[in-house]
């Protein structure tokens, strides 16, 4: 898109204006916002790809190592199918909600049960995700940097910081191309080093399957230990808020394109995880390759180790391997850490846009995620991994079981919540109980749980606990409030129709009808931005006595 405004601008002059990196939509990617269809100028092929590059972390490597390690291979092997088969269902509505109405995974949360107050204590959830995991991913570049370069790990943190910033500032204009362009030989590097390895040695499987690490339970299985294994994977349950972040960008859904469209939010949705549980598998089996060759068993979940071993049965040992698995390591690393920056500017502007009433553009929070996460790195944040993920997980499932019963049962079932997706300001309370207190109780029972208050088996399965508690208790609690606290002022549209586009009377650029909404405070249509960061209109569009003929501008359906 060559236009560095968001729309046209009105010839009054304007009561709000926005700073060059909030007015360039190639920038700014509609971060707070809906993505209007003037934008969304990709293919579903197109988006898929860019998703997909989105899942090219090798933390799943280093996870499936560390579980095989602590765990032993059964618990490790079975943990990583059951979380994987969790994570996919509850990826299916919210990929498909978010592709159909065109919004991140916190637009989604404000209207799937949490209000708009309440979705930010689920931004931070997720911001937390994304800089945890930029941390993990910075430090699996740092090893490789150390291991090829020499360049010591505290330095190689801050290195593979600073190459991420220009890379994520252009949002989905510039990641789409990084993505699609590196796809190939990402793909061919990910899964020729097992083939190689299986090849030269066929009973590698063997010594995978009897694979021990340091489990109490051997190579055989402890329900315990599965548990807990199960939960740790679980953690990567908020990576569906990621593959949001690329799929709200595509097109809308027609009978010509219905197939691929399915076939793209499924894929780049929830199937992220059939990718991510094989790179885990793998992992568990690098991981005993690794120490067959005399890796220690502390380093053996390290990726740069699994794949230095892995190229070594291709290329032999010598310069060739470690270089080809050092290039591998940094190219991976590059394309999750712009993926886990840009969601994590977006989490962040979503945020602070509601607790300070102000927004100096995503591009500024780039620098808060990735200086948190550097911080971690430098705290050695990877020694800690199985305690960071198992603790986090609990939080992230709770959030994750709210909103999927919001989308499978209190949306098309009780019909308590509306069918579409709310998500401005002027429409919603700013806190509904149904998703925001489900979570919030399903969290302190299960992080309670986490910490060994209901005994040991409760510990091991706390991540399960949460996703049940919150799974159930939403439906539960629209039933009692019937459903009253989802929409504070009833729209006269349903977002999705319409194709006119409409002048905000704050700021003065012209949106789409989805992004506007009618204000008795500016006396006009006014779009969801203006709308959010507006301190002095005291919620006067929700009181009994706002005008109800401004309650938007577009015609009814």
């Amino acid at each position: 898109m060559s236009t560095t405004t968001p729309g046209k601008m009105s010839p009054a002059a304007p009561r709000r204006s926005y700073n060059r990196f909030v007015n360039n939509p190639v920038i700014e990617d509609y971060s707070l916002r809906y993505a209007p269809r003037s934008f969304r100028t990709w293919s579903q092929y197109a988006v898929f790809s860019a998703a997909l590059g989105g899942i090219a972390y090798l933390a799943d490597q280093a996870i499936g190592g560390s579980l095989a390690v602590q765990f032993g291979f059964a618990n490790a092997f079975w943990g990583i199918l059951a979380a994987a088969t969790v994570i996919f269902l509850t990826g299916i509505p919210i990929a498909y909600y978010c592709a159909k109405y065109n919004v991140d995974v916190d637009l989604l949360t404000r209207g799937a049960g949490f209000g708009y107050l309440g979705s930010t204590i689920t931004s931070v959830i997720y911001a937390s995700f994304t800089f945890i995991f930029f941390a993990l991913e910075g430090s699996i570049m740092a090893q490789a940097f150390n291991l090829y370069f020499g360049i010591p790990l505290p330095v190689g943190y801050a290195v593979g910081s600073l190459l991420i910033i220009p890379l994520v500032a252009f949002g989905m204009t510039l990641l789409s191309k990084l993505q699609v362009w590196t796809q190939p030989i990402w793909l061919f590097l990910l899964f020729s080093p097992p083939i190689a390895v299986l090849a030269v040695d066929p009973h590698a499987i063997s010594g995978w399957i009897g694979f021990a690490g340091s489990s109490p339970s051997g190579s055989g299985f402890n329900p315990l230990l599965f548990g807990s294994a199960a939960g740790i994977a679980l953690s990567l349950i908020a990576q569906i808020g990621e593959q949001a972040d690329y799929l709200r960008f595509m097109p809308d859904k027609t009978e010509k394109n219905s197939i691929g469209w399915w076939l793209a939010v499924l894929g780049a949705g929830p199937g992220w995880v059939i990718l991510g549980a094989t790179k885990q598998l793998m992992g568990s089996f690098f991981a005993s390759v690794a120490v067959s060759h005399g890796t220690p068993l502390a380093q053996a979940n390290e990726p740069i180790q699994m794949y230095h071993a892995g190229f070594t049965s291709m290329f032999g040992a010598g310069m060739l391997a470690i270089s080809v698995a050092t290039f591998f390591v940094i190219l991976s690393q590059i394309k999750i850490n712009v993926t886990n920056a840009y969601s994590g500017s977006l989490s962040w502007s979503n945020f602070f846009s509601r607790l300070l009433h102000a927004h100096p553009g995503r591009f500024v929070y780039i620098f808060l995620n990735i200086g948190i996460s550097l911080t971690m790195m430098e705290l050695n944040m990877f020694h800690f991994l199985g305690k960071i993920l198992g603790f986090y997980s609990n939080v992230a499932v709770a959030w994750i079981g709210a909103v999927t019963a919001d989308l499978v049962i209190n949306k098309p079932l009780l019909k308590l919540s509306p069918s579409y997706v709310e998500f401005k300001r002027a429409h919603l309370y700013n806190f509904n109980p149904v998703g925001f207190g489900s979570m919030v109780i399903a969290s302190i029972i299960s992080v309670l749980a986490f910490f060994g208050v209901f005994g040991a088996y409760a510990a091991a399965f706390s991540s399960f606990i949460a996703l049940a508690v919150a799974f159930v208790l939403s439906p539960i609690v629209a039933v009692i409030t019937k459903g009253r606290y989802y929409i504070a002022r009833d729209p006269s549209y349903h977002p999705g129709v319409g194709h006119t586009a409409m002048n905000c009377v704050a700021c003065g650029f012209e949106y789409e009808p989805e992004d506007m909404t009618g204000c008795p405070f500016h006396k006009g249509s006014i779009c969801s931005l203006c709308c959010s960061l507006d301190s002095d209109c005291a919620d006067m569009c929700k009181k009994p006595h706002a005008a109800p003929s401004l309650s938007f501008g577009s015609p009814t359906v």
